[in-house]
């Protein structure tokens, strides 16, 4: 998915039905691909194969740590 992707600014959490912001991955390997994130509930959801995974029980709860490095890797 790409930043300026339109499909962004309707894409909402399911669970709060807020705005969800697109994380990219970092520099350096990492298991991770980008991901959906919602930082009012540290709620991250995975995109596989270019679609974002929106249910309920795809998102992932992150831990202080995991939402410091996210809120730093968000696309503005």
């Amino acid at each position: 998915m790409k930043p300026d992707d339109p499909l962004l600014q309707i894409l909402a959490c399911p669970l709060d039905k807020g705005q969800l912001h697109l994380v990219v991955p970092a520099q350096e390997a990492e298991e991770r691909s980008e991901a959906l994130y919602n930082p009012r509930l540290r709620r991250r959801y995975p995109i596989i194969d270019g679609i974002p995974q929106l249910l309920p029980a795809s998102g992932e709860q992150v831990s202080d740590d995991e939402h410091e490095e996210l809120l730093k890797r968000m696309v503005p």
